[in-house]
């Protein structure tokens, strides 16, 4: 299996992929806690230095290019200072921008962290979360649709944060798109349209996100998570599901066969952004023909290296191929 595994990796270099859905800007402030606000019972923070890195589908993005394939990001952000920002951080990242389309109609979301100590403390989100209009649908979508015409495209993605980007109408009409083009689709999903994704290659809740799209009080173990995931198969009728479990691991399902895989030791500092990790992973793993099983253990292991970071960080491709041939 190393062998396949070091091959797969090697193959990312040559593939292209597009990841719609909801980007953002993630904007840290960092500092100390010296002391109380008089005005309230909060901790006044003194600040050391601010950062901003790009996050949700972008973040996306910036997971699958640092496994070596070229990513394409496609979403609408808003013609607003923000958006302008959110430009600039994609060219320092040397991200492609042709999926991108500005919308005065929308706000660039920007989500705030306040850290301390190396622990984040509150957060401030600045965003619109209405549907896009009909018209800036249609130019995302049209956008979209060009682009899988005009590039080799590997995988699509679909990172869903419920902010606005994607439609049950653009679900549909690229999920039909890719299956002519035989182009594997994967879904990091959300609750509002949780079982809008029929037909798709593989499917990626956590276990919250599982319980909360499917109404259920799951058990957390093998047969509760089973039994949940038939039911999400008679509604989907996906191929693989791949459910992250926090510390108990993932469980990975197909047609014949459902296993769960522990979660490694680790010394968890921050998990935001470890679901994007494990969607560009396994997406790539995806399109590079790796079974099921060996693509959710690499995307276990993925979510797990980034957690041991502080912040919204890429994975680092040398490190995952490195655990991922001396563990699997």
């Amino acid at each position: 299996m190393n062998s396949k595994i070091k091959t797969a990796f090697e193959s990312f270099k040559d593939m292209t992929v597009l990841i719609i859905g909801d980007a953002m800007i993630d904007a840290y402030v960092y500092g100390k806690v010296n002391r109380m606000s008089p005005e309230a019972p909060v901790p006044v923070v003194d600040v050391d230095h601010k950062e901003n890195r790009l996050g949700g589908a972008a973040n996306v993005a910036r997971n699958v290019k640092s496994m070596g394939a070229k990513p394409i990001l496609c979403t609408t952000i808003g013609k607003d200072f923000p958006g302008e920002q959110f430009l600039e951080l994609m060219r320092i990242d040397e991200l492609d921008n042709s999926g991108i389309v500005m919308s005065r109609s929308r706000t660039t979301t920007v989500k705030t962290r306040i850290i301390s100590g190396g622990r984040q403390i509150a957060r401030v989100d600045e965003e619109i979360i209405e549907p896009l209009s009909r018209n800036d649908e249609n130019v995302l979508v049209n956008n979209i649709q060009q682009l899988m015409e005009s590039q080799k495209v590997a995988a699509i993605i679909f990172e869903d944060y419920d902010k606005g980007s994607i439609s049950v109408g653009l679900i549909q009409r690229i999920v039909e798109l890719a299956k002519t083009k035989n182009i594997p689709t994967s879904v990091d999903p959300k609750k509002e349209r949780f079982l809008k994704y029929n037909g798709v290659t593989l499917f990626k809740p956590n276990f919250k996100e599982l319980e909360e799209g499917l109404d259920l009080k799951i058990q957390k173990n093998h047969e509760g998570i089973s039994e949940a995931d038939e039911k999400l198969r008679s509604q989907l009728g996906h191929e693989i599901s791949l459910i992250t479990l926090s510390e108990k691991g993932v469980f990975v399902s197909t047609h014949t066969e459902k296993t769960t895989y522990p979660a490694h030791v680790r010394n968890i500092s921050d998990v935001s952004g470890a679901g994007d990790t494990v969607i560009a992973v396994a997406s790539l793993c995806l399109a590079a023909d790796l079974p099921p099983s060996i693509i959710a253990q690499i995307a276990n292991l993925a979510g797990g290296l980034v957690c041991e970071e502080t912040g919204v960080v890429s994975i680092n491709k040398e490190n995952l191929l490195a655990e991922s041939l001396s563990v699997l």
